[in-house]
């Protein structure tokens, strides 16, 4: 039986999301550097100490110390570094005491990466593997790190809202560079000049992918998405209710990013239904298998946590949207792991009357 952490722990993570959805740093002065007084010919300046990713660092000037506007924003910036440092305290305390698990560095790195350049105010939203580790903090409980660890981070984007929104992120391909110069767009099946993956050396994979119009036109295509900076998405059936009412919650690395996911009722059903609709072969296999255990841990956790009457409410959306849904519902609850049988049984059984 999944239980909560304690109060304490899960108060300590709400305090830390609403920090860093607050958070508005200047993207010239992030928090991880310092301001560093140097003397030139009898008279102080400030420069700029940050770390270059590859573990050292890179200075930038930034303007003489008695400049009365710069002396303002340094005092500013010791408020924000104050509270970075808090912050990161904070993410420590979570993952050390209360057992919740940050995400493994390279990811963490990316997602900050997609989120500073504006992928959730974008309405962004992060799917897959690292949206499901988000589940542990926002619904406090803890997580087997067997069921959270991935080698790839995915993205969508209802396409409507890229269409529409009239902004974009800067390209893509230019801010995962700046991770990994190895990083390259995947060509796509179709032989389509768009990609909407990109990955690099290690085999580490940035995909993304959107809701399906529905057209036969559009099947087996890349959808260009005008506010992805350059990069394209996969139409995908199911997507749209996946990503319906998303939900903002925090990814454990650095001082927390605030990240946009799919409401875990959604989640714990989307993952039944593709799991019905996974091939046969050993790579569908193990990619079913982890559909379940992430399903399963949902289905057993929501009801513990008072999200037993949404995650009601998703199933009978999903069941109540025709006969293939139904099909896909019903063949993955033949097939789900016997811990996690009761509570879909349980579902699939009230729906059926």
């Amino acid at each position: 039986m999944i239980k909560q952490i304690d109060l304490m722990f899960r108060t300590m993570v709400a305090e830390l999301q609403q920090r860093a959805f607050d958070d508005d740093w200047a993207e010239d002065f992030p928090p991880a550097g310092r301001f560093v007084p140097v003397n030139v010919d009898d008279r102080r300046y400030w420069y700029f100490d940050q770390p270059d990713g590859q573990g050292g660092q890179k200075r930038r000037y930034v303007g003489p110390a008695d400049d009365p506007m710069i002396s303002e924003r340094v005092e500013t910036f010791k408020g924000e570094k104050s509270d970075y440092k808090a912050r990161r305290k904070f993410v420590s305390t979570l993952t050390r005491e209360a057992g919740l698990i940050a995400a493994d560095r390279f990811t963490g790195d990316v997602v900050q990466a997609l989120a500073k350049a504006g992928l959730f105010r974008l309405r962004g939203v992060l799917i897959g593997t690292v949206a499901f580790q988000c589940y542990s903090a926002y619904l406090g409980i803890r997580l087997p790190s067997a069921a959270i660890l991935t080698g790839d981070a995915d993205l969508a984007q209802d396409f409507a809202i890229s269409a529409e929104v009239a902004d974009s992120m800067p390209p893509i391909l230019d801010l995962l560079k700046g991770l990994d110069p190895t990083f390259r767009a995947v060509p796509h099946i179709s032989g389509s000049p768009q990609s909407h993956a990109f990955r690099n050396q290690a085999g580490y994979r940035v995909e993304f992918m959107t809701t399906n119009r529905g057209a036969e036109e559009y099947s087996d295509k890349p959808a260009s998405m005008p506010a992805l900076g350059g990069a394209s998405a996969e139409p995908l059936r199911f997507m749209d209710f996946l990503i319906r009412d998303p939900v903002r919650s925090i990814l454990l690395h650095g001082a927390g990013i605030s990240v946009v996911i799919p409401d875990p009722s959604r989640y714990a059903v989307h993952k039944l239904i593709i799991a019905g609709r996974r091939q046969n072969d050993a790579g569908g296999q193990a990619k079913r298998d982890k559909d379940m255990r992430q399903a399963g841990m949902l289905f057993d956790a929501l009801p513990v946590t008072g999200h037993g009457p949404s995650l009601a409410d998703a199933l009978e959306e999903a069941w109540d949207r025709g006969p293939a849904w139904k099909q896909a519902i019903s063949e993955a609850a033949e097939t789900m792991r016997r811990e996690y049988w009761g509570a879909v049984n349980r579902m699939v059984g009230i729906l059926k009357r």
